[in-house]
């Protein structure tokens, strides 16, 4: 009696359950909002890239030639730092004992001199020619030779200590501002080019943007070309872009902006821009939107074949 009622009520059910099932899969599913508004052209002709911001020198990875324990930090992220400032220094006790040894010796070696020379004087001032032999005379002149070069030795050996010395303590190549700092008191710092940087550094007035222009609009821009840059993520913080220059060589697309249209087998042209941050939160590193000013222009590809208008 139940397996005639319940098994048929259980087969309904899941009948119902389906159809619901399927209608509801059926519906369109509005599409997500977008954390943020997408930027506009300000141009009726333009070209568009990507773009990061970078320091006017470039952002300049900051290594040591020798390896060492860090002993001290002069600077802090964010330090404005001049050309020649010291940013971080290796324990350098050995080589402090090195240079003070090396002194020693060429105080030793002077002393040394000191005497050759007042034993050849003697030599050669005695009144008595007769007292003094020429051979003698000649072996004090050739042991004051000598030991200048045994002082000239030592002094080359205590030039060589102190710019070990010297190397010891990383000071900035250029003036401007301390991005990044990877290294902290008491760690060992290795020597050579890193995967990252013992610290970051450079120029942000002005600051530069390195827009991406796909290889097929290349050809549209000219030297001298009028850009805005909108921040990524909030349209409302743009500014205008003044030409630099062109990086000649046209690279393979590294900087993708996740659009599930973009191609990654394209190669692009890199176009410097500047500006001046002022009280804009930009800084090294974001992303921005590039538009490039390209007006309208006729393009014939071959003679003979019909022109081609060129807008955006």
């Amino acid at each position: 009696m139940i397996r005639k009622y319940i098994l048929p009520a259980l087969a309904l059910a899941g009948v119902i359950l389906g159809i619901v099932v399927s209608f509801q899969g059926a519906k369109s599913v509005p599409p997500a909002k977008p954390v943020a508004s997408p930027a506009h052209s300000p141009y009726s002709a333009f070209v568009a890239g990507a773009g990061i911001i970078e320091a006017s020198t470039e952002n300049i990875a900051i290594g040591t030639t020798v390896g060492g324990v860090v002993a001290h930090i002069a600077v802090q992220i964010g330090s404005q730092v001049k050309a020649g400032d010291p940013l971080f220094t290796l324990d350098d006790r050995t080589h402090r004992a090195e240079i003070a040894l090396r002194e020693n010796t060429v105080k030793v070696v002077e002393a040394q001199l000191a005497d050759a020379r007042d034993e050849l004087a003697f030599n050669e001032n005695v009144g008595d020619k007769g007292a003094v032999s020429a051979e003698d005379t000649n072996k004090r002149r050739n042991a004051v030779r000598i030991t200048e070069a045994q002082l000239a030795q030592a002094k080359a050996q205590l030039a060589s200590a102190q710019t070990e010395l010297e190397k010891l303590t990383v000071r900035a190549p250029v003036s401007g501002q301390v991005l990044q700092i990877k290294i902290h008191l008491g760690e060992y710092a290795p020597a050579g080019m890193l995967s990252t940087p013992l610290m970051m550094l450079g120029s942000v007035d002005p600051l530069y943007v390195r827009a991406d222009v796909d290889e097929d609009d290349a050809w549209r821009i000219r030297s001298g070309a009028v850009a805005t840059g909108s921040l990524r993520g909030n349209k409302d913080i743009s500014t205008p872009l003044k030409f630099v220059r062109f990086e000649p060589y046209v690279l393979p697309k590294r900087s993708l902006t996740g659009d599930s249209t973009e191609r990654v087998d394209t190669r692009v042209l890199q176009v410097i821009f500047s500006f001046t941050r002022g009280d804009l939160p930009l800084f090294v590193g974001q992303q921005m939107n590039v538009f490039i000013d390209a007006p309208t222009r006729t393009f014939k590809p071959v003679t003979g074949q019909p022109s081609v208008e060129v807008k955006s």
